[in-house]
């Protein structure tokens, strides 16, 4: 038997630890009954705490009262039904099902493995799902699972390609080839921060874009590196045999029709989507300013993303003369509610979590006390950039907002950084590597129940310590290669956007 090597062992151990936790529903009730009780010892010191984004004293709330047990009752089925990740999952999953029962998903998955070069299939993966980080529910509700199932039908463990997407969706969250809606959030709490020193400065939303873009193509490559070398020989040979792989026949003649079919569908779509967006005045804009990325087609994302896949699907069914009735269409539909139980059970629990953690404000006096103990370390630039990155991170396996987390941060570090001679834009930048590389192993991140669940289709025993395992390499890689890029561009002093230089020139 071949010797575990020293990171084996290490990421063993981290998974059977992991999962000797209890079911990850089980988990989350835990955790937000421990807010509950939590919120109480804490509220007892009176912690005193001032919100340095509004100036207003934080207050951990006490939850064990008689106004939280209210709270808690009243708003228990709200918490559910208005998590964000529930409803997007759902309604995109109802479009997947049509694409999956009319055979579109299959067609299109053979076609792509047959083709595509095996050496290049990870990077494809981990690429893509940089880029789907744009609307990021595409690559944790699409591309992760297809992934999976893309990598199953090419004879390579499933969870190597769940694990390559996941990487690029989630880990490479700050990088891309195109804005997406975080840029403009971001921007602005960086404004507001920037004027507390120089009143009239501006943050434009494109201001991380060259480091952003150059991240792309590295988080793609490192990513692919522990694709490979880590976690494909760690996984070794998928023998689970619950799932079926897609069997890699050449198309048939109906297949190649409804592919042609859908072709046109998706051509169709892509035309009212350009109508809409290209003119000046488009009807997918924002009536009121004309913007894109606040416009009603961003934030209907995903009822694109379920039209992308029921009319194509629908078209290709036609085509491909497997779908004779909307009863077909239905069927399809109800199929992949079925496999959404587990999930459905996770979000339940971990809805009530998030929303208790959120209303005993926990989590801001947490940020807030750790950025102003690294204020007071009094350290040179280098040294407490490296440390703002590393806090970014920590804060993000306990806060899953980046806007919520940034605003609390951005006050208190950008005039700090800008009297160091650094632009708010850079100090940006910073945090942004921060909350990005621990993404991947925060259960707070809000499509972390969902990955486990997708994993569970793999392997039934897989919980919380499977997805840190599994992922845990990609954070130091990711982070290690990020930080590296990070110092050179200080070093060489290239702007990090337009109009959007390193160094801050008072005056």
């Amino acid at each position: 038997m071949k010797k575990k090597s020293l990171i084996d062992r290490f990421l063993y151990s981290v998974e059977k630890v992991g999962n000797a936790l209890p079911h990850p529903a089980t988990l989350f009730a835990l955790f937000a009954f421990s807010v509950v009780i939590l919120s109480w010892i804490i509220s007892l010191f009176d912690p005193n705490v001032v919100n340095p984004a509004t100036g207003e004293q934080i207050k951990v709330v006490n939850l064990l009262s008689v106004d939280g047990l209210h709270k808690i009752l009243t708003q228990t089925v709200t918490n559910f039904t208005g998590f964000v990740p529930l409803g997007t999952v759902l309604v995109a999953m109802l479009g997947v099902g049509v694409a999956e029962r009319s055979g579109l998903i299959s067609a299109i998955l053979r076609k792509i493995v047959m083709a595509a070069p095996p050496k290049m299939l990870t990077f494809v993966v981990v690429f893509a799902g940089v880029l789907s980080n744009t609307a990021s529910e595409v690559g944790y509700v699409l591309l992760v699972p297809l992934a999976a199932v893309i990598f199953l039908a090419a004879g390579r463990h499933p969870l190597a390609g769940l694990a390559a997407a996941f990487a690029g969706v989630s880990g490479g969250y700050s990088a891309n080839l195109l804005l997406g809606t975080v840029d403009p959030l971001l921007a602005g709490l960086s404004e507001e921060a920037a004027q507390i020193i120089s009143p009239d400065y501006q943050v434009n939303p494109a201001c991380n874009f060259y480091f952003m873009f150059l991240s792309t193509f590295l988080i793609s490559g490192l990513g692919t590196w522990v694709t490979e070398k880590i976690i494909i020989p760690r996984l070794g040979k998928y023998t689970g045999g619950d799932v079926e792989a897609i069997q890699l026949t050449p198309l048939t003649k109906e297949e190649k029709r409804g592919l042609l079919y859908a072709g046109l569908s998706v051509i169709a779509l892509f035309g009212v989507i350009l109508a809409g967006v290209l003119p000046e005045n488009g009807f997918l804009l924002n009536p009121v300013n004309g913007e894109f990325l606040t416009s009603p087609f961003m934030k209907g994302v995903v009822t694109f993303i379920f039209l992308f896949f029921v009319i194509p699907g629908i078209a290709y069914g036609i085509g491909a003369g497997t779908i004779k009735s909307d009863a077909d269409v239905m069927k399809g539909m109800g199929k992949s509610m079925e496999t959404m139980g587990s999930y459905i059970v996770l979000v339940f629990f971990a809805a009530q979590f998030v929303a208790y953690f959120k209303w005993s404000n926990i989590g801001l006096v947490v940020a807030v006390e750790g950025a102003t103990i690294l204020q007071s370390l009094n350290l040179g630039t280098f040294p407490l950039m490296f440390c703002f990155v590393i806090l970014a991170a920590i804060i993000n396996l306990v806060m899953g907002s980046a806007s919520a987390k940034w605003a609390i941060m951005a006050p208190v570090f950008i005039p700090m950084f800008m009297m160091l001679g650094y632009s708010p834009e850079f100090t940006q930048l910073a945090y942004r590597i921060g909350d990005s590389v621990t993404n991947i192993i925060s259960p707070m991140m809000s499509y972390f129940a969902l990955i486990v669940a997708f994993i569970q289709l793999y392997d039934k025993k897989a919980g919380i310590g499977t997805v840190v395992s599994l992922m845990l390499p990609y954070t130091v890689v990711f982070f290690i290669g990020w930080m590296i890029m990070f110092f050179i561009w200080i070093m060489t002093n290239m702007p990090i956007g337009p109009a959007s230089p390193i160094h801050y020139v008072a005056g």
